[in-house]
């Protein structure tokens, strides 16, 4: 892994793979899972760009299954998922701080939990506008990943969605998923090869029911847009969950920056092309921002309007890449070199047929 390339789940690794797509009795889906994956994307053939083939994994479909989600998750297990308070005085600014405004962006943002082999993590997840009302978008390395070495394959497990998640309250109740979809170059990713598999790190949930019986969106009276192949170039606001104020240890411990609280940044966004050693497909776009570990699939979100608290979902949060004053890529800690939180721009070709398939999908029994 690059010096200039991190990634913003809970902990810190690379990004990660599944093998296998499936379609499970129970789904009705939009779009039909892919076949068993290929080496490498399927291109139209008129423009060579990529197109999304859709891989659909059952998670929780049982009545039983979605008890034992639930159960997993003690409010023990989830605090375990918080770092230490630091008693550092409040600290904020436009590339990090809490989320102070609408709460109706608050509803539609939320905490995602899951275990990746064995280990309790999490990330950001956000309710977009779907015709099954239970469909969230998020980062692909969320849903499904490979262990640190890139190999043995897994779909996580005991995946649960809280919107709104703070100081370990679930206001809206507890969405466990019901299945998880992605596109099937993404199931092929090594952990090596970012050119090839970075654009691909993006996924959607559907999710059942909370247990007073309704949808997701519903439960939280509200959806964000979702939009493609918007011009990457733009003001942004990005949010999510992070566990570490990467690179600020001014912010580090604060309650935004612990897990516990929703974090924010703003600003003008840039395009990230990589390194030398580490390049980068098109479209990885993101703003300053210090947003660390746990804010991985959290929204970039376009054309928001911070008092109505809506915007158009245009990209998920992936990994940091980080620039000089005259926008060049640097190297991480050289004087002047600022992090990003980028990640790919949602397009027709690869995110829009997993919407489809995720927005078409069964959401109850």
């Amino acid at each position: 892994m690059s010096p200039t390339h991190d990634r913003t789940r809970n902990r810190t690794r690379t990004h990660l793979a599944l093998t296998t797509a499936v379609l499970a009795a129970g789904l009705a889906l939009a779009a039909p899972a892919a076949a068993d994956p290929v080496d490498g994307a399927t291109a139209d053939p008129a423009t060579g760009a990529a197109t999304s083939r859709v891989a659909v994994h059952p998670s929780a479909v049982t009545a039983a299954q979605q008890q034992a989600v639930l159960a997993y998750w003690t409010p023990e297990r989830m605090a375990a998922l918080n770092q230490p308070s630091s008693g550092n005085p409040p600290r904020s600014g436009p590339d990090g701080g809490p989320w102070t405004g609408s709460d109706t962006l608050s509803r539609t943002v939320g905490r995602l939990f899951f275990t990746n082999h064995g280990e309790d993590e999490s990330c950001t997840a956000t309710v977009v506008n779907s015709a099954n009302r239970s469909t969230v978008v998020t980062a692909a390395h969320c849903v499904n990943s490979t262990d640190l070495l890139g190999d043995n394959n897994e779909w996580l497990s005991n995946e649960m969605f809280v919107p709104g998640y703070h100081d370990g309250l679930a206001p809206y109740g507890k969405f466990v998923a019901r299945a998880g979809i992605a596109d099937t170059t993404w199931l092929l990713n090594d952990q090596q090869n970012g050119l090839r598999f970075d654009a691909y790190d993006q996924a959607f949930l559907v999710l059942n029911r909370n247990a007073e019986g309704r949808r997701v969106q519903d439960a939280v009276g509200a959806a964000q847009r979702i939009g493609f192949d918007r011009p990457g170039n733009a003001t942004v606001h990005q949010f999510g969950y992070p566990r570490e104020s990467s690179g600020d240890p001014a912010r580090s411990g604060l309650p935004e920056f612990t897990g516990a609280r929703l974090a924010h940044c703003t600003g003008q966004t840039l395009e990230y092309p990589g390194t030398k050693d580490h390049p980068e497909p098109r479209g990885l776009w993101g703003a300053p921002c210090v947003m660390g570990g746990g804010s991985s699939g959290g929204p970039r979100i376009a054309d928001f309007d911070p008092s109505a608290g809506i915007g158009t979902v245009v990209g998920d949060n992936t990994q940091a890449g980080f620039f000089d004053s005259s926008g060049q890529v640097c190297e991480r800690g050289t004087p002047s070199c600022t992090r990003h939180l980028v990640g790919p721009q949602f397009t027709s070709a690869i995110t829009k047929p997993l919407y489809q398939a995720a927005q078409g999908a069964r959401a109850d029994g």
